[in-house]
């Protein structure tokens, strides 16, 4: 599994995940330029789009690529509320499998103030590998078996929160939203423990916030919590 980021965090999200055969971006959170210059100005190599939910920093070239002839797949919720139409808005439903390319997918319903938002679970039928992703979700409920690539959330630490707060960074009274809506490393850990391990080869952690968090320290706290390798998106 081969996996880029283009961007990762509240500025914009945007990732390439290609198994060899098949190549699919999730979410599309910065501009259309930045995505043809990461596919070489080529959008017609990818076979898809992923798209988690209708806030801006997952979804702002959504409809410049459809309007380039690329397939965006999205929960009814999210067509919705981007006001999406044409058949290259395709609409999918929580728990039922699809199939692009070699892959596929299962979209499974996640925790954020957003209409219908999704994590994915892509299945390689090239290669075998399990790719599990997750973004802007307070926890989720399901458990995964047989995982071999983790792209998970892993925004804020107690740490980082109590000091955000004493600097003045983090205002009191967004501190309930955060909570809410974005996972913790507490509750990472936590879902780690719950799942199947066994096949786990890579983790990436996405979405750190740069007021909340300590990236160093919050990867090697989930590296000695799995022993495999780990990487700060």
């Amino acid at each position: 599994m081969e996996i880029k980021t283009l961007a990762s965090g509240s500025k914009g999200n945007a990732y390439l995940v290609s198994d060899g055969k098949t190549r699919v971006l999730i979410d599309a959170g910065i501009p259309l330029r930045e995505i043809q210059r990461s596919c070489g100005y080529m959008v017609s190599s990818l076979d898809a789009c992923l798209v988690t939910h209708a806030h801006a920093d997952h979804c702002k070239a959504v409809k410049d690529l459809m309007g380039m002839g690329v397939d965006c797949y999205m929960s009814a919720g999210t067509k919705q509320a981007l006001k999406l139409v044409g058949h290259r808005a395709k609409e999918v439903k929580m728990l039922k499998i699809f199939t692009v390319g070699t892959f596929y997918v299962t979209p499974f319903d996640v925790e954020h103030d957003a209409p219908e938002p999704l994590g994915f679970l892509l299945e390689s039928t090239a290669t075998g590998e399990k790719l599990l992703y997750f973004i802007d979700t307070a926890y989720v409920k399901y458990t995964f078996a047989g995982v071999t690539h983790l792209m998970a959330e892993c925004n804020y630490d107690t740490e980082g929160i109590k000091a955000a707060i004493e600097r003045g960074d983090l205002p009191k009274e967004m501190l309930p939203r955060l909570l809410k809506t974005h996972m913790s490393l507490d509750t990472l850990l936590k879902l780690l423990k719950s799942n199947d391990l066994s096949k786990l080869r890579q983790i990436y952690l996405m979405h750190m916030s740069d007021r909340n968090s300590g990236a160093e320290r919050m990867r090697q706290a989930v590296q000695k919590e799995t022993g495999v390798e780990v990487y700060i998106c």
